[in-house]
């Protein structure tokens, strides 16, 4: 017993120093492995088998620090693999120990169920090598099977703060038993006014704790609560707070407010979208819009802080598996929601908060994988916009021509492929003037039948007039257009060019 912990001792120095080395000299990042940072064999094991061999920056230099029982302040973008980089470490820190009733050994607070649900996966696929017990404490659901948990004693606690407030104060859990909290998404904590809680929460802690606290960025009010209940933490920064992903392309769209739904299903529709998620600043526009995208034939859903927990949860289950390809959603799925495979963002409305910016667009361009994000700019937008380039320092490129990932028409090339364009047309023309005069004729509804069926004949029908010859005949309802129109090369987009594309362009 005494080698095996003086061996994995070994192994936290070790994953300590090459932390360190690797945050002065990135280039040893890319030849690191997990098992250079002191993780135990049976979690090795359980991340070779999720798929993954290399940490990413803010795991190399986390987890060797939470192994050495450091408190720690993490600074990193979402799609960074934040949530890997306390629950890989906690793990192997909480294999050693004796569960007790109502007193979790560590607690894990997050902003909303959902991230809380994705903790708690997480903690199912990477210790499933270890006997770990793990409640999910959240509101939403019913408190039956949470409370039986907690009363058969629990190593790890993931809850929301409004939730394990209230089995507080109903004196069900019992937090003097804590070894080590981590507070996740912190300032998105103090958007949603949780910062009271947790004072209140890290006061019913033990002092002699370890405490990590995570988040994007780190306005004023978290710093005071870093200085407030961390002891000499260590201070990684991946990023410069409030920057975005290199793998994301980012465009605003000027666009005036009611041309946006237009503006969004022309992008939809022409921009390669595989998988889409749309965010909205209002419940109601959420709503509106999903029903809006549905009547015109788009396969999406919807999720914001009106849905229980349960139908929130299903409609993340079908944007995953693949039932629906578009979510419209509103900043409570913006933070931290690990969706792999999203290939865009749309922001309908320019968000109110300038870091929520930085969240919703972290949607896509995870993992190394490239993403497209484009926000819609009505004039009621300006200084929002304004404040989401101030706070990332850097000026949104305008969605111009060259961006666009169609061809849009351009008159007088190829001169054989008008003539082929032209015919073509005239000929879906004429399919339109037939369809539309067969839909004109009566049918008849009497003799037929009786003749077949024996049934009773119909009520005799008064006879046309014969129809004049004089009379000019109707022409065909077709798509208008001027005979001087110029055709469009063949294969080339032959649709209508959205206003929005004119905006700003140099000719």
């Amino acid at each position: 017993m005494a080698n095996r912990a003086s061996a994995f001792l070994d192994g936290f120095v070790q994953g300590a120093h090459i932390g360190s080395l690797a945050a002065r000299y990135p280039e040893i990042l890319k030849r690191m492995t997990f098992a250079d940072l002191g993780l135990s064999p049976e979690l090795l094991k359980a991340v070779e088998d999720a798929g993954y061999s290399e940490p990413t920056a803010i795991q190399a230099e986390a987890i060797p620090a939470v192994l050495m029982m450091k408190d720690l302040i993490g600074i990193a973008q979402t799609g960074t693999g934040k949530t890997a980089s306390f629950v890989l470490p906690m793990i192997d820190v909480m294999a050693a120990g004796r569960r007790r009733a109502l007193m979790p050994r560590s607690l894990i607070l997050e902003p909303t169920r959902e991230l809380a649900a994705q903790v708690a996966e997480n903690f199912e696929k990477y210790g499933k090598n270890h006997d770990l017990k793990m409640a999910l404490l959240i509101g939403g659901v019913q408190m039956g099977d949470q409370l039986k948990a907690l009363d058969e004693g629990v190593d790890v606690l993931i809850a929301t703060p409004g939730r394990l407030m209230d089995l507080f104060e109903r004196g069900k859990i019992l937090l003097s038993g804590c070894e080590l909290l981590v507070i996740d998404e912190a300032d998105r904590m103090l958007d949603m006014g949780f910062i009271p809680d947790i004072e209140f929460i890290c006061s019913k802690l033990p002092e002699n704790r370890q405490t990590m606290l995570f988040s994007a960025t780190m306005p004023a009010p978290i710093e005071k609560l870093a200085k407030k209940f961390l002891s000499n933490p260590k201070r990684i920064e991946t990023e410069r707070a409030a920057t975005t992903n290199k793998d994301i392309t980012a465009f605003k769209v000027p666009v005036p407010a009611r041309k946006k739904r237009d503006t969004l299903e022309w992008l939809l529709a022409n921009d390669q979208v595989e998988t889409a998620i749309i965010f909205a600043n209002r419940k109601t526009t959420v709503r509106e819009l999903n029903k809006h995208l549905q009547k015109r034939g788009f396969s999406s859903g919807e999720i914001h802080g009106d849905m229980d927990q349960s139908s929130r949860l299903k409609e993340l289950d079908r944007f995953k598996s693949g039932d629906v390809n578009i979510l419209v959603a509103s900043d409570v799925a913006a933070r931290g929601l690990d969706i792999k495979g999203v290939s865009h963002v749309f922001n309908f409305d320019t968000p109110w908060h300038p870091d929520d910016y930085v969240h919703r667009i972290g949607r896509t361009g995870r993992a190394g994988a490239k993403g497209r994000a484009f926000t819609l700019v009505a004039d009621d937008d300006a200084e929002a916009i304004a404040n989401v380039e101030k706070l990332t320092g850097a000026k949104i490129k305008v969605f111009g021509k060259d961006d666009v990932r169609v061809e849009l028409a351009d008159p007088g090339k190829d001169g054989d492929k008008p003539k082929q364009r032209k015919q073509a047309r005239e000929d879906r023309e004429d399919r339109e003037d037939g369809a539309a005069r067969e839909e004109k004729k009566p049918r008849g509804r009497g003799r037929k039948r009786d003749e077949d069926t024996g049934d009773a004949p119909s009520k005799p029908r008064r006879e046309r007039a014969p129809r004049s010859e004089d009379k000019p005949e109707r022409k065909g309802r077709g798509r208008r257009r001027d005979e001087d129109d110029k055709p469009v090369p063949a294969g080339e987009w032959n649709g209508p060019q959205p206003g929005f594309l004119g905006v700003g362009f140099k000719e």
